[in-house]
């Protein structure tokens, strides 16, 4: 009976969270790989990746860009080569100067991920199309450039 009652109890908590928001999970060969977020009627969206997948992207040849959101002070300690800073703080005012093809693939990181995901939200209500989101450098066991 608890667990007829838990399994209710759990349908009716997702029945009435469905209007709120979308979450989509996209699995791939290992299992689950990508977590897509967006607000219920939002258009576009952002997709979380690895920093294994954003380096496969950076060296697959497509066309894209890497966007660190951190401050001035800690790109220049050290980022990805190619990178171009535009802190989380800034996006609102900036990203439309600064990137200016909305379609273009936008691969967004930051320290630990929270400021990159703060920036990839904001970049899809800004209606930015194509944003996958890998994290923070402090995961990133590639090349960094100062």
């Amino acid at each position: 009976m608890k667990n007829l009652f838990f399994i209710i109890l759990i349908c009716l908590l997702f029945s009435s969270c469905k209007d709120l928001a979308s979450v989509g999970i996209i699995g791939g060969a290992d299992g689950p790989t990508t977590v897509i977020v967006a607000e219920k009627g939002e258009k576009t969206m952002y997709e979380q990746i690895t920093a294994k997948e954003a380096k496969k992207i950076m060296d697959s040849g497509e066309e894209h860009i890497i966007l660190d959101t951190r401050e001035q002070d800690e790109f220049d300690s050290g980022h990805i080569p190619g990178a171009i800073l535009i802190p989380y703080t800034e996006i609102e005012n900036k990203a439309e100067e600064m990137l200016p093809d909305k379609d273009k693939l936008i691969l967004v990181y930051c320290r630990s991920g929270r400021r990159s995901k703060i920036a990839a939200e904001a970049l899809s209500k800004l209606g930015y199309t194509n944003i996958k989101e890998f994290g923070g450098i402090i995961d990133w066991p590639y090349e960094v450039e100062k």
